[in-house]
């Protein structure tokens, strides 16, 4: 499959765009970002300066991905979405001067794998979102949230947990600490009530 920039994309020639991804109108890519195979930049998406994105990757419109983000294979980043990068923001010093790249250190928030942000959701760096998980839309991500988790709220918390499949997981009729994926019927077993793992 090609890859398909929009006239209107504002890409960087040092970006690195990977076969069959598709960058929309007004998106931008920053220099040195590297964007792997077969993704989708909506419409007016921000890719920031060195950040990276896995492949089969969803960054939906208007999303803002500042740098130095990494996002693992198969994410969806949804729409306005914020991933930040200054735990201590001002745009001045003390001393009242206009502050500059030199003045700060950005932090990232890296998305594992299969992991969904959903639509107007924040998350403040530095934060890490485990594999599979999902965060629901609106939440304010303040934290690691663990692998296969669902979060949500404002600061967001553990509401249950997901599967790959993306639906909530329901616990197994027998055994409260297994879960089951209604639509797999893949089974996972929650351990001291902090994480989970699929049953092998």
């Amino acid at each position: 499959m090609d890859t398909i920039i929009a006239d209107s994309a504002d890409v960087s020639d040092e970006a690195e765009i990977g076969s069959g991804t598709r960058v929309w109108h007004l998106a931008q890519v920053r220099e040195n970002a590297r964007v792997g195979r077969s993704c989708i930049v909506g419409r007016g998406a921000y890719i920031g300066e060195g950040v990276v994105v896995g492949d089969r990757c969803k960054i939906q419109n208007y999303a803002l991905v500042y740098e130095p983000a990494v996002l693992e294979d198969g994410v969806f980043i949804g729409p306005a979405v914020t991933l930040t990068n200054d735990h201590f923001p001002r745009a001045i010093n003390a001393d009242g001067s206009l502050k500059d790249a030199s003045d700060w250190e950005p932090v990232g928030v890296r998305v594992c794998t299969g992991a969904s942000v959903g639509a107007r959701s924040v998350c403040v760096a530095p934060v890490t979102i485990g594999r599979w998980a999902t965060v629901a839309a609106g939440a304010v991500v303040t934290k690691d949230v663990p692998d296969y988790a669902l979060v949500a709220g404002v600061p967001a918390r553990r509401i249950g947990w997901v599967g790959p499949a993306g639906v909530p997981l329901v616990k197994d009729d027998v055994d409260e600490s297994t879960f089951v994926c209604p639509l797999t019927g893949e089974r996972f077993v929650e351990e001291s009530g902090q994480t989970l793992r699929p049953v092998r």
